[in-house]
């Protein structure tokens, strides 16, 4: 219940989450814009013996070890009771009210950049709770917004081809979000199996 007990352990695994944090900033002024405290690893067996079957079958479909290859992917929530409803049931389909990359009941929704989670701009004095996810993209498809509704045969992600713009944190956060989806046997899985939550911090 809550987080652990401040040890030597969970220092380190605080320091690697920091480090794949402040690697994936979009904008190199939140170096010295974010705190974070403690750390917990969200070890899940099933989570992660899915994501090797998905890694593996994709392997055996022919793709390559850049499309196999693991990234970090993040997410944000207000309470901690949500974000370990995540790590404990998997990122599901229909968790969003974004829908520019994709129809969201059919994928999920999960930002690239550790410092670019929410439509609005973080203000000072706001906490939360940071989800990172370990992601395998798969074959990317980049379209343009709001032109793809539906999962799209042959792929496993769609990106937007519009970068983030400073200006606007809303469409910062909708052009640098990953949709990811999971299509088998004509329909989308309820929880794609590429996506799985690594590490919760505050």
């Amino acid at each position: 219940a809550g987080f652990p007990a401040e040890s030597e352990e969970s220092d380190s695994l605080l320091q690697r989450a920091v480090a794949v944090l402040q690697s994936s900033y979009l904008d190199s002024t939140s170096q010295d814009g974010f705190q974070y405290s403690q750390a917990i690893l969200v070890e899940n067996d099933l989570f992660l013996s899915e994501l090797k079957a998905f890694a593996r079958a994709k392997e055996a479909a022919g793709y390559s070890q850049e499309e196999l290859q693991e990234t970090f992917a993040f997410l944000l929530f207000d309470k901690e009771e949500e974000a370990k409803e995540v790590c404990q049931s998997g990122l599901r389909v229909n968790s969003s009210s974004i829908s520019t990359l994709g129809d969201p009941a059919k994928g999920v929704y999960i930002s690239k950049y550790s410092d670019c989670l929410h439509p609005r701009p973080w203000h000072h004095g706001k906490s939360g709770y940071i989800v990172i996810c370990k992601l395998i993209k798969g074959k990317v498809r980049v379209i343009a917004e709001a032109s793809a509704a539906c999962p799209s045969p042959g792929y496993d992600c769609h990106v937007s081809k519009h970068g983030p713009t400073k200006s606007s944190p809303c469409q910062a956060f909708e052009r640098s979000q990953y949709y990811v989806y999971e299509v088998s046997g004509g329909s989308a899985a309820e929880r794609p199996r590429q996506v799985c939550p690594y590490i919760c911090l505050a």
